[in-house]
């Protein structure tokens, strides 16, 4: 591998990506035998097949999956690099790459803000994602930092606390029991519950609750893949839902959604900064990654009901 090129390890890649050389050619701007020659005097060079046919597209063998990868953090390092030399050359500027899961979006714009007011010349990427989505792009070296619940385990991630996470069951007004107190959550297996996507956090959390009452009778859920959706179908009463008291703070406010009063609830999660250990931060993102450890749990959502 001394002598292999980037432009060999990105003509891969694209074909890896795009599955055809046509669709690379494109991306990369080049002719397809351009492609295939570079692909060819790559796998030359490392002695292994690095692509293999499936029906009318290409896939990367194992070697070509390694090679993928490595290009992945080369790129990574390369991008640090530049932001290293514009921050040299203009001091306190660069740029931060922030992914957070859907539910953070509703308070982590607000710190961002903040931040920026502390760090004005910084450009910031603010990319919202469900939990698998925000785990990829940590992984992939396309976020330097993400906000969480729970930190991914499928690769080595440091990360910090910077607030209290509560999750509750919220109803609709005119629920029958929006208003009663210290109910017990046995008496709520015969709702309907509104519940987001598969492997979401709070989908995960809504598990393990109802895992320890229900008895082992079936719950209705009804999956919806946005806590907009949820909220919405929760106030037009086609069901209650378990979801983040942080994304409901205008609409307990203003009446329409209720926080039922259920024994046992809020349950407290906590939301976490994390970022790959493997990666070096760029002096913004370090300056971002302290704001978030610091003074992150100053700007979480406050809000009235039965939260404690």
């Amino acid at each position: 591998m001394r002598h292999t090129t980037l432009k060999q390890l990105r003509f891969l890649s694209a074909v890896i990506k795009t599955g055809t050389v046509t669709a690379a050619s494109s991306a990369m701007n080049v002719t397809p035998p351009a492609i295939t020659a570079q692909v060819k005097a790559l796998e030359d060079l490392v002695g292994l097949p690095l692509l293999e046919r499936v029906g009318d597209r290409f896939i990367a063998t194992s070697a070509g999956k390694e090679i993928a990868t490595t290009l992945d953090r080369i790129e990574a390092l390369l991008n640090e690099c530049s932001g290293a030399l514009a921050e040299m050359r203009e001091a306190g500027s660069g740029r931060v790459a922030v992914g957070v899961v859907s539910t953070a979006r509703y308070f982590a714009p607000t710190v961002l803000a903040a931040f920026r007011k502390v760090r004005p010349k910084v450009d910031i990427d603010f990319i919202v994602g469900n939990r698998d989505e925000t785990i990829q792009r940590l992984r992939n070296y396309e976020v330097d930092l993400a906000v969480m619940g729970r930190p991914p385990v499928e690769f080595e991630v440091e990360a910090k606390p910077i607030g209290k996470h509560p999750q509750v069951i919220i109803c609709a007004p005119d629920h029958p029991l929006a208003h009663e107190r210290n109910i017990p959550i046995e008496a709520l297996m015969g709702e309907t519950f509104l519940v987001r996507e598969v492997n979401s956090g709070t989908r995960n959390s809504f598990g393990q609750l109802i895992s320890q009452h229900d008895g082992g009778r079936d719950i209705r859920e009804f999956e919806m893949g946005s806590n907009e959706t949820i909220k919405q179908a929760v106030m037009a009463g086609l069901g209650i839902s378990f979801i983040s008291s942080h994304t409901i703070a205008a609409e307990v406010e203003s009446g329409r959604l209720v926080i039922m009063d259920v024994v046992g609830l809020p349950l407290i999660k906590t939301w976490n900064v994390v970022r790959r250990t493997d990666k070096r931060l760029l002096p913004s993102a370090e300056a971002m990654y302290r704001f978030w450890v610091e003074h992150g749990g100053e700007y979480l959502p406050k809000i009235s009901g039965h939260v404690d």
